[in-house]
């Protein structure tokens, strides 16, 4: 395994209602789990690649919650990356170098990865990324029903898998298509910083 580590901002769309029970060891709103995850590394070196700039994604789609298993997934990195890099990206997406990738690895059939062009802009609850004609989020605020005021709300999980506290949101678009593929805007969305390292 190659010494690693990666810090940053990842964005979060699903399946589930606000908060999203997967959060909290809960099964998911509707007994299945329809996410994805794009990972935008502001800073990160794989030995002595340097990563600073660049994106991955992952979704996937689990039968029922994601400790269960039986799901499959599509991954994808940005096209940008020169080859030393996309070799580095591709590692950790396929989840023999540990991270957050290593643990998913165990509960789906990766079916693909791929390069392709993306267009990414993190601002908080208004946050988006374009995946080429692959994947698309755009983020807003939650909004009070009632009222219409915006919610403030995060979640906090020292020991959280991807991230140790997230931002809830909502998704106006979630959209991905392919070998996994599904429309879930409306729905849940997240942003919340990363960081992560291979093992000691």
């Amino acid at each position: 395994m190659a010494e690693w580590e990666l810090t940053g901002t990842v964005l979060v769309g699903c399946n589930c209602d606000y908060g999203c029970p997967c959060n909290f060891n809960a099964p998911p709103t509707s007994g299945d789990c329809e996410g994805g995850w794009v990972w935008n590394i502001e800073k990160g070196r794989y030995g002595d690649v340097q990563l600073d700039g660049l994106t991955l994604g992952l979704f996937a789609d689990w039968p029922k919650a994601i400790h269960e298993g039986g799901g499959k997934a599509i991954a994808f990195y940005d096209e940008r990356a020169d080859e030393r890099q996309r070799e580095a990206l591709e590692n950790l997406l396929r989840g023999g170098e540990g991270g957050p990738w290593g643990i998913f690895i165990n509960t789906y059939e990766l079916l693909e990865v791929e390069a392709l062009p993306v267009e990414l802009s993190v601002d908080a609850e208004n946050s988006s990324y374009k995946i080429g004609d692959r994947a698309e989020l755009q983020m807003t605020s939650i909004k009070n029903p009632v009222s219409g005021a915006e919610v403030q709300a995060s979640v906090g999980l020292p020991t959280g898998l991807v991230f140790n506290e997230g931002w809830c949101a909502a998704s106006t678009v979630f959209r991905v298509n392919g070998a996994v593929s599904y429309d879930h805007s409306g729905k849940q969305a997240e942003y919340a910083p990363f960081s992560y390292a291979s093992a000691a």
